[in-house]
């Protein structure tokens, strides 16, 4: 008969799902699953007493394609049959909700919840010599499910061991500064054009393959069609600082001064991938109480271009902590003598777009990572209406990187999704391998005229005229010149005849050219109406002016 204690749970607080399972790191929220595994000796099957596993115990796993090590730390304590204490990754530390014991041994379990999702996770395990033998069970489940929403994993062996005195504990919070205006850096009038790694390679991106970016970008018409940043996201860094606290790279980047010397000799820029966090969202080693020292860092390698990931900042800090601790690399860019793009990554939390230029971000993500799917990007994209006072330049929304030509949407998808980010002033960052696309996909993404909607040095961003309540929308946007772009979106599932009616847009016609920017023609205009057939999921996409 087992015994269980049942503990009330103090949850930390977290903008990007993780799970580190001893012997399985899943690296979520910024995109695929990465899976690190190993080897551990089989539990012996033996009855054991009821021995006291108090203490500091550490397993450690060896990433074997960049050479870090992925550390779990199991902190616990014992009163009787009650097991209590915290398992922390690099991530966060996460509360042992359940204990329990049996003749064979204990368990821990602890769970946590995302929206109505529940995720538990159980460790059984004993006390063999000097060491912690345990099997990781993991289920998740819908709230109120009768049976999990996803099927159970494999478990999984690992064994632990006591870790070195005062290893393992939660870094102590730094002090927070009063809060200011950080000067604009005077980068950014026009929203960042380029490609971020994560939604193709995540954690499987090296030096060879951004060099191989860097390459395509700068002989396939992209570097000519204004696409200029190549930007490294997670999984660059190493597991530790070295002796002096600087930042270090892992082996997939042996030498990141000369990576930027290569992208910088395309012409191109180099990007890089931070967290104010003690760790980052894949676990690596983060910029908290370093972000002075990180700037200089990054600022001596060439890079051009940060992403700053909330992440595992929420280890010791609440979304009210946000705009402090954004500022504080803010004021560490500015003073690093290097004009930095400042990204600011943290999922649109606490109305970001209010305060993201004022510690120094050039954009500010608006929402949860997107995915290379239709609803996904629609749910996104649309959102984004009422955000428009806030764009301009040097300060624009995000609403995440292009999942143009990863192959879960349809080329006219794709187009649908290059024309509402470009009506939204919205950064462009090709997510795609830049040396195997389709000549469609490539089309997409170098159309001038399009791209030229993005790119208005008005940087003002479109909002939704039309339409608000149903599968057909009109949006609208104001450009430098005095024309707008007019884009007409059909999100239903059948193609629809769609009527653009210019002069209730307060559009002046007479005399003005009507341009179909994806079909490169002239529209001959008689009255203030046009109207064409739309394919599902398509857009009409036009310039108006003179």
């Amino acid at each position: 008969m087992r015994t269980s204690t049942q503990l009330t749970p103090t949850l930390p607080r977290s903008f990007r799902a993780f799970a580190v399972a001893a012997g399985i790191v899943l690296l979520a929220g910024c995109g695929p699953p990465v899976v690190v595994t190993t080897p551990v000796p089989a539990i012996p099957t033996t009855q054991v007493a009821r021995a006291n596993v108090a203490g500091n115990w550490l397993y450690a796993v060896q990433n074997s394609t960049d050479g870090t090590s992925r550390r779990t730390y199991f902190a616990l304590a014992q009163e009787g049959d009650r097991i209590t204490g915290t398992i922390r990754t690099p991530n966060g530390a996460m509360p042992i909700t359940e204990s329990g014991w049996d003749s064979t041994g204990f368990t821990l379990t602890n769970v946590t919840r995302n929206g109505t999702n529940e995720r538990r996770t159980t460790y059984e395990g004993r006390l063999v010599g000097d060491a912690l033998h345990l099997v990781l069970r993991r289920r998740s489940a819908a709230a109120n499910a009768p049976v999990p929403a996803t099927p159970p994993r494999p478990p999984v062996e690992i064994v632990a061991y006591r870790a070195p005195s005062g290893e393992g504990a939660i870094p102590t919070r730094i002090a927070l500064p009063a809060r200011h205006t950080v000067p604009d850096n005077g980068i950014a009038r026009t929203p960042a054009m380029g490609w971020n790694s994560w939604n193709k390679f995540a954690g499987r991106v090296d030096d060879a393959a951004v060099r191989g970016m860097a390459d395509a970008m700068a002989s396939n018409g992209m570097k000519e069609a204004g696409y200029v940043y190549i930007n490294i996201d997670d999984t660059w860094e190493g597991d530790q600082r070295d002796a002096q606290g600087n930042i270090t790279t892992n082996r997939k980047f042996p030498d990141m001064k000369a990576l930027a010397d290569y992208v910088h000799g395309r012409g191109l820029k180099l990007g890089i991938y931070s967290s104010p966090g003690p760790a980052t969202c894949a676990g690596y080693v983060g910029s908290y109480g370093h972000e002075a020292q990180d700037a200089r860092t990054f600022a001596a390698w060439g890079i051009d271009y940060l992403k700053y990931d909330w992440c595992g900042a929420s280890m010791l800090h609440g979304s009210e902590d946000m705009p402090a601790l954004y500022q504080i690399m803010g004021d560490a860019l500015l003073a690093s003598g290097r004009p930095i793009l400042y990204s600011l990554c943290q999922y649109g939390v606490l109305d970001v777009w209010r305060w993201g230029a004022d510690v120094g971000g050039n954009s500010w993500r608006t929402t949860g990572d997107i995915s290379d799917r239709w609803q996904s990007m629609v749910g996104i994209g649309f959102q984004q209406g009422e955000l428009a006072p806030y764009a301009r330049p040097g300060h624009f929304n995000d609403p995440d990187m292009l999942e143009i030509g990863n192959g879960g949407m349809t080329d006219t998808e794709y187009r649908t999704h290059m024309s509402l980010w470009s009506m939204l002033a919205s950064p462009l960052l090709a997510g795609n391998d830049l040396r195997s696309m389709t000549p469609a996909i490539h089309d997409i993404l170098v159309n001038r005229e399009v791209i030229a909607i993005d790119q208005d040095p008005l940087g003002r961003q479109a909002s939704r005229v039309a339409g608000a309540d149903s599968t057909r929308e009109v949006w609208m946007r104001p450009l430098a010149s005095g024309a707008h772009a007019v884009a007409a979106f059909n999100r239903g599932e059948e193609a629809v005849p769609m009527t653009i009616d210019f002069g209730a847009l307060g559009i002046e016609t007479r005399g003005a050219t009507v341009r179909d920017l994806w079909s490169h023609r002239n529209i001959p205009l008689t009255g203030t109406t046009y109207t064409e057939v739309v394919p599902s999921h398509g857009v009409l996409l036009v310039r108006v002016g003179k």
